[in-house]
């Protein structure tokens, strides 16, 4: 299922929304100039990498060591990983920011994006593979859209064969749906002991998203 746009206008013009898009295209770009040795350095020093982390001794280690909770959420592994982000970003990101203002979107997002690569830490603590991708901040974000715009609805291309279908579907029913493939995928996931998706971290963020939203929420009007 690819969502294309929802029924929701923004009344506010979605600066964050539209700032964190060019913030993760260019760093896309800058990792696209260094080469296949050069983004593997880059990964090694700022992709999450759940082996780095002493969890016996997490309040001894310095602020800096878990900066990869942040910056690994602005790295991509391709062309597609970021675009698909993106997409997600722009649909329901500009609602979200209408309700929480520019600021406190960005502080939502980066703590959703901290929360989601946290649970992917504690679940795979021994893995040495570079988790990278804005998709636990952007699940925080579709989280809060989950609870904030349950009734909205999601123009949707379901492709059957080669046939487009195109229907809107509830915004709970969408969201749900996609929560519970990420379930579904982390749950066989840790029965092959695995993590080849990081499914847990979109699991940790949209429930992250759907918990916290209300402490970042402001007094604007908006459209209903």
């Amino acid at each position: 299922m690819i969502p294309l746009r929802d029924n929701i206008p923004s009344t506010h013009f979605p600066l964050m929304t539209i700032a964190l898009i060019v913030i993760n295209t260019v760093v896309f770009y800058y990792q696209s100039l260094h080469g296949l040795s050069g983004m593997e350095e880059l990964f090694s020093r700022f992709a999450l990498i759940p082996a780095n982390f002493d969890l016996d001794n997490i309040l001894s280690q310095p602020l800096s060591h878990y900066s990869p909770l942040i910056t690994s959420t602005f790295l991509h592994g391709g062309f597609m990983h970021l675009l698909s982000n993106m997409w997600a970003l722009w649909l329901f990101g500009d609602n979200v920011e209408d309700r929480m203002g520019s600021f406190n979107f960005l502080v939502f997002y980066l703590f959703c994006g901290i929360l989601a690569g946290s649970l992917h830490v504690l679940i795979y603590p021994a893995s040495t593979i570079p988790t990278i991708g804005a998709s636990g901040a952007i699940a925080g974000i579709m989280g809060s859209y989950f609870i904030l715009f349950p009734h909205a609805k999601v123009l949707t291309l379901i492709p059957i064969v080669f046939i487009p279908w195109f229907v809107e579907i509830y915004a709970v029913i969408y969201l749900g749906f996609w929560l519970f493939l990420q379930i579904l995928g982390g749950t066989a996931e840790l029965a092959g002991g695995v993590a080849q998706i990081a499914f847990w971290v979109h699991v940790g963020g949209f429930v992250a998203g759907m918990i916290f939203h209300r402490f970042f929420i402001i007094d604007r009007p908006v459209q209903s």
